[in-house]
């Protein structure tokens, strides 16, 4: 029996595989007609990639093989190619596969495939062919392009065109971010993606990348990235350029304030807490300088700076010594040392008189047994008393005594 499909030849019955290189194919189908196998898979291609169509059959008995389109029109009839469209081209022809490509994919052939085999009756198989489209380069903004520390901001990042719709994921340095996803459908089945993410920023954020990365089976390693610009009040530290030691009577001292921040602080200013600086103080830009000094100058200095962010300051407590005061004077006191000295003495002195108990018990129980030496040659009892009231000279006794 012959089926005639949109050109002229007889149309058998077969089956095809769709593969393309680098993606993964669906899962196989197979049929099963007296003995004979057709196999055919589906399979996603990039769109303007090239497919390879294969129909497979198991054990042909000489049964024609011929592929069908979506609107079932006779793409292939054995090796010949009756439809007009140059894409497809003969890739192998034998009694057990038809193998066809079609280049340049678009959507307008995405759709379900049908392979005949020439039986009786005919037999059919079919691969759902599935064209992926890539997202164009995502677009990465800001709601406000600097934000101060402390405050929230709120970056949006979309990807537009693509099927299937897109993932996006944030990293903000190497801390992944959540963000809020909205998904959107066009007439022409093409998806745009749109993701926002808010969190609240520090000074350490300055310079720090946000990435946004989109996730797609069509593409790989495709993202946006925006450093953040952090604003920061300053940070501020006062330094002593002289004198290197104490602050004696008669002395000079040279105090710089170094006051780091974004944008850069725009005033510093140098105070005396509880006091006035004195009159004959010298200021100069960051620089404090204060000449022959004495101990009514002594107080707590403050350099404050600020910018437009807001201020911060640094103290620093003058103590000015008598000019015969040595640089060894102003020791703090360790207590955590001096416990430490005290625990070792008294360790020392109890090893000492344990060793001094053990000796002198030594030898008092030598003494002892000295005098009671004669006690152990006595014959009995009343004659160990004797012995060992008299001592050696008893013993003596004892032995004239018995001679």
């Amino acid at each position: 029996m012959a089926i005639t499909g949109s050109g002229s030849l007889p149309i058998p019955l077969f089956v095809f595989v769709i593969s393309v290189a680098f993606l993964s194919k669906g899962a196989a189908e197979t049929v099963t007609v007296d003995g004979q196998n057709l196999a055919t898979d589906n399979v996603s291609v990039i769109e303007g990639e090239t497919a390879t169509i294969s129909c497979r059959v198991k054990n042909n008995d000489d049964s024609v093989i011929q592929l069908l389109n979506p609107n079932r029109q006779t793409i292939y009839f054995r090796e010949v190619r009756p439809l007009k469209d140059s894409r497809f081209q003969l890739v192998n022809f034998s009694d057990n596969e038809l193998r066809v490509s079609l280049s340049n994919v678009s959507l307008s052939d995405e759709g379900r495939y049908v392979c005949q085999l020439y039986t009786d009756p005919p037999q059919e198989a079919y691969a759902d062919i599935t064209v992926l489209v890539p997202p164009g380069n995502p677009i990465i903004e800001s709601r406000e392009d600097v934000v101060s520390e402390g405050n929230e901001t709120e970056l949006t990042c979309t990807a537009m065109g693509s099927k299937p719709a897109a993932s996006i994921r944030w990293m903000k340095g190497e801390e992944e971010l959540t963000g809020e996803t909205t998904v959107e459908e066009t007439y022409d089945r093409m998806f745009t993606v749109t993701s926002r993410v808010r969190f609240s920023v520090t000074k350490e954020d300055d310079g720090v990348p946000v990435d946004c990365i989109i996730d797609h089976p069509a593409v790989k390693d495709l993202l946006a990235q925006r450093h953040l610009e952090v604003l920061y009040k300053p940070e501020v530290k006062i330094v002593v350029s002289y004198p290197d030691g104490l602050t004696r009577e008669g002395d000079n001292l040279d105090l710089t304030c170094i006051a780091e921040g974004k944008p850069h602080p725009h005033q510093i200013n140098w105070l005396r807490v509880d006091d006035d600086v004195p009159p004959h103080a010298v200021v100069t830009g960051s620089d404090l300088y204060i000449e022959n000094l004495n101990k009514s100058y002594n107080g707590t200095y403050r350099c404050v700076a600020s910018n437009a962010v807001g201020e911060a300051y640094d103290d620093y407590i003058l103590y000015v010594y008598d000019s015969r005061a040595s640089d060894g004077a102003p020791q703090k006191i360790d207590h955590a040392v001096i416990g430490g000295v005290v625990a070792v003495v008294m360790f020392a002195i109890l090893c000492a008189l344990i060793v001094l108990g053990r000796y002198f018990a030594r030898h008092k129980g030598t003494y002892f047994t000295h005098e009671a030496k004669g006690a152990d040659d006595a014959a009995d009892a009343d004659t160990a008393i004797i012995n060992a009231e008299g001592g050696h000279n008893n013993s003596d006794e004892k032995k004239e005594y018995y001679i």
